[in-house]
């Protein structure tokens, strides 16, 4: 007995319990088969013609109306057979889209993964949400033993796989050059040929690259265009725009950067975001600086990590847990 054969036995013998009994268990029996003819990917114009074959054996002596309306039912159904397939294929992409995509995302992962580093008066905060599953934001920390903690975060222009790949050239950029660490204006200069020779045109990347020296407790740092930071002044409790000029790598092959300083005292915080922070989405609008300066005031006497963990449930919230951009936030704390 063919696969055919096998559907219309069964089929038969379910419509025949049911008509003669109206039983529980010969709907039950339906619904069984239901699931089969689902996993078997039985087209819908296929169980009409079951039930038009089943029913010619049981009640062959029905009027020729009754047959020419499944001839129409069946010929209705052809259509949305195809429409279904379509759909099914449809699904089956999806799920092979998706699948590949949680493995970029793990790929992703572990290829910008970096570790907050543990130090001596200083404490670090570090948090990166992606909007989607694929991350256009990336952070990354160098620890350069008792000289110098270096940190840089960075923003595609552009979401999706290709920003991820360029974070994955970003990344192995600045591993290749770690003589240049020391001095923020290089790390973006020679950042900056990769990106204008490697990427499309379509695409930039804004960053922000402080190096903080542990003796002398300044931080030196350039930006290409990243989204200001904020520098948090103990003494007086009053927050700064930490503020630097710069082109998007990019942009400009010969682009330059300027390298700019801030003295760090005991009690000051330096605080970097993406622009998924600053232009965090409401029903009204943008949020302002100013209120994203009250959120993280409210925190102020929290460890650095604590901040960073409660500001994003905050923004979350205030953005009905949708995020519309990624989101990154990383906060510095000399303790003393």
């Amino acid at each position: 007995m063919n696969k055919q054969e096998t559907l219309e036995a069964q089929y038969s013998k379910i419509l025949q319990e049911y008509m003669n009994n109206q039983s529980e268990q010969a709907l039950y029996a339906a619904q069984q088969f239901s699931r089969t003819a689902l996993a078997k990917k039985v087209p819908p114009e296929e169980v009409i013609s079951l039930q038009k074959n089943a029913m010619q054996q049981l009640m062959p002596d029905l009027s020729p109306e009754v047959w020419h309306s499944f001839d129409i039912l069946l010929e209705v159904m052809t259509a949305y057979g195809f429409a279904f397939r379509e759909h099914q294929s449809l699904l089956d992409t999806q799920k092979e889209l998706k699948n590949e995509m949680e493995i970029a995302s793990n790929v992703q992962d572990t290829l910008l993964g970096t570790s907050v580093p543990t130090v001596d008066g200083l404490e670090i905060g570090a948090l990166s949400v992606p909007a989607k599953q694929m991350n256009g934001d990336y952070y990354h920390f160098v620890h350069d033993g008792d000289h110098s903690v270096n940190v840089a975060i960075a923003d595609v222009i552009g979401k999706g796989i290709p920003a991820a790949l360029c974070m994955s050239m970003i990344k192995y950029a600045m591993d290749s050059l770690p003589e240049y660490r020391k001095d923020p204006s290089a790390v973006l200069e020679s950042l900056n040929r990769v990106v204008e020779q490697n990427i499309d045109d379509s695409m930039f990347i804004t960053m922000f690259y402080g190096m903080y020296e542990l003796r002398s407790n300044i931080l030196h740092f350039a930006s290409a265009g990243h989204e200001p930071g904020f520098f948090y002044r103990g003494k007086d409790k009053e927050f700064l725009d930490l503020e630097a000029r710069g082109l998007l790598l990019g942009v400009d092959k010969n682009a330059k950067y300027k390298r700019y300083e801030q003295a760090v005292e005991v009690g000051d915080m330096v605080i970097l975001m993406s622009d998924g922070v600053t232009e965090c989405r409401t029903d009204e609008g943008f949020i302002e600086r100013e209120t994203l300066i009250s959120y993280i005031n409210e925190y102020i006497e929290l460890p650095p990590q604590e901040i960073v963990n409660k500001i994003f449930r905050d923004l979350e919230r205030l953005q009905h847990f949708q995020l519309r951009d990624d989101f990154t936030i990383i906060i510095l704390k000399r303790t003393k």
